[in-house]
């Protein structure tokens, strides 16, 4: 389920970066969430 959630946001923050530069603060703020939930599940042990 992180996984799932990690790559719509990745996903969104690409879509983000190729149509416009009003949401660019929003999408690089789920960009850092999304690098977030990933390192978080690196630490804690699990495989992505």
């Amino acid at each position: 389920m992180l996984m799932t959630i990690a790559i719509i946001l990745i996903i969104l923050w690409v879509l983000g970066l190729v149509s416009s530069t009003t949401m660019g603060g929003l999408i690089h703020i789920l960009l850092v969430l999304a690098i977030i939930m990933l390192l978080v599940r690196v630490i804690q042990g699990r495989r992505i």
